[in-house]
């Protein structure tokens, strides 16, 4: 049973930056893709980024593209947004995701957080 539990979200204004992050309470896939989704009040849930660590690769989409960055610590399983430059439209519910297939930008992650309130003023 894969659990994920996302951490880091606040309020911060415009232009600051925040950091998040996604602790898995376990790994039982050789190689899985974990990416970071958000969904903003009366809009639908968007990705935000992605990695697959079988071929080590990394998906970032182009509302963020530039200024959010997702890394992963092997040792600590843990996951991380780097949110800069914040933007007002950037408020949403921050949840990260995990599959063992490579499921890039989709939105048909298996397992899911309960996800973390970013609020940019």
């Amino acid at each position: 049973h894969v659990q994920l539990v996302e951490s880091g979200g606040g309020s911060v204004q415009a232009g600051g930056s925040l950091r998040l992050s996604c602790e898995i309470s376990l790994y039982i896939y050789s190689s899985y893709c974990m990416g970071w989704f958000r969904q903003a009040p009366g809009k639908e849930r968007e990705a935000v980024a992605a990695h697959y660590t079988g071929t080590a690769t990394t998906y970032v989409a182009d509302s963020v593209k530039g200024r959010f960055a997702i890394s992963e610590d092997n040792a600590k399983n843990v996951l991380y947004l780097q949110m800069n430059s914040l933007k007002p439209e950037d408020t949403a519910m921050y949840y990260c995701a995990a599959d063992p297939l490579n499921r890039k930008l989709r939105d048909d992650y298996n397992y899911w957080g309960r996800g973390t309130q970013v609020t940019v003023s």
